[in-house]
C-alpha cells in the first residue's frame, strides 16, 4: 500500500532517505517530553523520529495517511492523532508538556503553522522543518533584507531562528516548482515580551503592509501624537528595525496611546 499525494492538501512526499534523516537530526532533542510530527504522510521522516525519541506524536489530516501509518508504524498505536494541527490545542492534548514540533510541512499553510507554535510558544521550546525556501529565508533573515519581515519579526521575537540547509524538488513526489529550506527555532530563554504580545504583532503588522513607506507615514491608524511623530524612529523604514527596536517602537506607541488617549 502507499499513499497518493492530494494536491487540495499541498502534500509532496520525501523520497530522499539522506535529507530525511538531517531533517530528524534538525531538532536539538534537548530531553523534551514530546515530539509532535505534522503530515508524516507516509512516515519517511517518521522512522528516524522514532528511533531518536520513544514519545512521538504524530497529526495527519489525510485519512488515507493514517490508515497507512497504523498499518506500517504499530510503535505510533495511541499517538497518532487525525486532524487539523491548525485547530488543535496544544495545551489540552499535551497537557502542558514541553513539546518539540518537526514536519516537512504543507507550503500553503507553513506560515499558519508557525503562527500557531509561536501562539503556544509556553509549550514549543523548539520547531523545526521544511518550508518554502523563500519562506524560510524570510523568517531567518535579519533587518536591511529585502525577505526581512513580518515573518522574520515575530518569529525572532521569541526564538533563535537558523536555516539549516536547502533541499531541491527532485527527492518528492510529485516535485514542487520550488527549493525548499529547512530551518530550526530554539525558543529564547526569556521569551516573554515587555510589551503587550497582541499590540507587539498589530505594530509589526501594520508597518510592514507598507513596508517601503517610514513609520511616521504607515503607522498613522495608531494616531500618533505630534511628539512622537517627532521621534528619530518614526523616520526609518520597517526593514530597518531590529527586533528589539520593534519592541522598542511597541513599548512608545503604547506609552503615547495611554498619555494622550
Amino acid at each position: 500500500m502507499s499513499v497518493r499525494a492530494k494536491k487540495h492538501l499541498g502534500q509532496h512526499f520525501l523520497k530522499d532517505e539522506t535529507i530525511a534523516q538531517k531533517i530528524a537530526d534538525s531538532l536539538s532533542l534537548q530531553d523534551y517530553d514530546e515530539i509532535l510530527e505534522i503530515g508524516p504522510g507516509m512516515g519517511v521522516l517518521t522512522k528516524y523520529l522514532i528511533a531518536k525519541n520513544k514519545h512521538l506524536s504524530v497529526i495527519e489530516l489525510d485519512r488515507e495517511s493514517v490508515a497507512y501509518l497504523l498499518e506500517n508504524f504499530p510503535e505510533l498505536k495511541g499517538n497518532i492523532l487525525q486532524g487539523d494541527f491548525l485547530k488543535l490545542n496544544l495545551d489540552e492534548v499535551f497537557r502542558g508538556k514541553q513539546l518539540a514540533i518537526i514536519g516537512n510541512f504543507p507550503y500553503n499553510i507553513s506560515s499558519q503553522i508557525l503562527f500557531k507554535a509561536i501562539e503556544f510558544r509556553h509549550v514549543v521550546p523548539e520547531f523545526a522543518g521544511m518550508f518554502q525556501k523563500e519562506v524560510a529565508q524570510r523568517i531567518t533573515q535579519g533587518p536591511g533584507s529585502k525577505a526581512y519581515g513580518i515573518l522574520s519579526v515575530i518569529s525572532q521575537a521569541f526564538y533563535h531562528t537558523e536555516y539549516l540547509f536547502t533541499v531541491p524538488p527532485g527527492v518528492f513526489i510529485p516535485p514542487p516548482k520550488v527549493d525548499s529550506g529547512v530551518i530550526r527555532l530554539v525558543r529564547k530563554e526569556n521569551f516573554e515580551l515587555p510589551v503587550d504580545a497582541k499590540f507587539f504583532f498589530r505594530v509589526v503588522k501594520t508597518a510592514f503592509n507598507q513596508r517601503r513607506k517610514t513609520l511616521r507615514n504607515s503607522l498613522k491608524s495608531f494616531g500618533l501624537s505630534d511628539k512622537l511623530r517627532e521621534d528619530a524612529i518614526f523616520a526609518r523604514r520597517p526593514e530597518q528595525l531590529s527586533v528589539d527596536e520593534f519592541i522598542e517602537l511597541t513599548q512608545k506607541l503604547a506609552q503615547d496611546s495611554s498619555e494622550n488617549g
